[in-house]
């Protein structure tokens, strides 16, 4: 009787391991495709099932893992231990990250300050993970939950073990976090009747009208309104059922450049896939130029505030992100601005003309001089 309650109580992990037994031995092919598609559908319904039975755990200890957030926007440096984090750290913001030639020099998160042309950018140095760190090896899921609610992620990787850039973003993929991609444009409403009716106002290329009607099976959907408004995978309409996945800006570093000549540096970025920027954290090179790309990936946009009557003050801009609006401002100045406020008066490339009388909802740009009139 014991044996056939071990075959009955088969966990998630063993669930997903006989899917991807069976993905292994299913030759790839059109008339295949349907089927892995909807195999790998099921595999991303488990892993969020397992996400959310490890969410509801509790009495779990943090040991420094949650960092109060600061500054204007945080990134997060994610790398095999001794890829040269630490040091990257301590160069970008003067913090003092313990270095070490051996692994895991760095245990818990170790934050530091970049101010970089008037923003306040936290930086979080993070243990080195290992292959298999999303399902637990090492302290793997602390640390890459941290990236989660990260406005920028920094891969780092060794000069000498460029490869490691797949193994980091299988690993950030696993737990749900898709870097460098936008949420899926699709709408999926409820219905409690009718059936699944899909409008298509692009041509599906990627996903046939059954597969995608298959996998809202697979999540219980039956009755819903479908609109697509871009060629989608059946990975990303699985991500946009589960509703709890992460999209987040990254930036490739190629750290410890300084070891290797010129000839070794353009062989290499030849086998390479993404884009990356080179560095050398103990040499200072490209320090300056990784700053700045920092910078322009968090979409930073610099606000002159003039008070009114005052002159503006030009020398601490107010630091916002592209597409906020004047009420942003409001709420980022201090919570009852939006309650008191009037009228804006704007100088700048949002307005026609300079003065220009706006409401909250008015959408600001990079340099923009605001005046906030507040209910007398």
């Amino acid at each position: 009787m014991a044996q056939y309650k071990g075959v009955l109580q088969v966990g998630i992990p063993e669930k997903i391991k006989a899917i991807q037994d069976e993905m292994a031995k299913t030759q790839l092919n059109k008339a295949t495709e349907h089927h892995i598609g909807l195999l790998k559908a099921k595999i991303a319904k488990l892993k969020r099932e397992q996400e959310d039975r490890d969410t509801k755990k509790k009495g779990a200890k943090t040991d420094g893992f949650d960092v109060r957030r600061t500054g204007d926007a945080t990134v997060v440096f994610i790398g095999l231990p001794s890829v040269g984090k630490s040091t990257l750290l301590n160069k970008l913001t003067g913090a003092k990250s313990a270095v070490g030639a051996f692994q895991f020099t760095t245990l818990t998160v170790v934050p530091g300050m970049m101010e970089y042309k008037g923003a306040r950018i936290q930086v979080l140095d993070l243990p080195g993970i290992i292959k298999g760190a999303s399902t637990g090896k090492g302290l793997g899921k602390r640390i890459l939950s941290v990236a989660r609610t990260a406005d920028l992620v920094l891969l780092v990787l060794d000069v000498f073990q460029p490869h490691h850039e797949n193994v980091l973003i299988n690993e950030l993929g696993n737990i749900g976090i898709r870097l460098n991609q936008l949420p899926p444009n699709i709408t999926i409403e409820k219905a409690s009747m009718g059936g699944i009716a899909v409008a298509q106002q692009v041509k599906l290329k990627k996903i046939t009208e059954k597969h995608l009607k298959d996998i809202l099976h697979l999540y219980g959907i039956v009755s819903a309104r479908v609109v697509i408004r871009e060629d989608i995978t059946s990975e990303q309409l699985s991500d946009h059922i589960a509703g709890n996945i992460s999209y987040s800006k990254a930036i490739t570093i190629l750290n410890k450049i300084d070891l290797v000549d010129e000839k070794f540096l353009t062989e290499l970025k030849t086998k390479l896939t993404s884009d990356v920027v080179e560095v050398s954290a103990n040499t200072d090179i490209n320090i300056d130029i990784l700053k700045e790309l920092i910078y322009d990936k968090l979409s930073f946009i610099r606000i002159y505030m003039r008070p009114k009557g005052r002159e503006t003050d030009y020398k601490e801009p107010l630091i916002a992100h592209e597409g906020d609006t004047v009420e942003d401002i409001c709420n980022k100045l201090h919570r009852r601005m939006r309650r008191e406020f009037r009228y804006g008066m704007v100088w700048g490339k949002s307005v026609k003309f300079g003065g220009q009388r706006v409401g909250l909802s008015h959408v600001l740009q990079d340099e923009d001089v605001l005046t906030i009139v507040k209910i007398k």
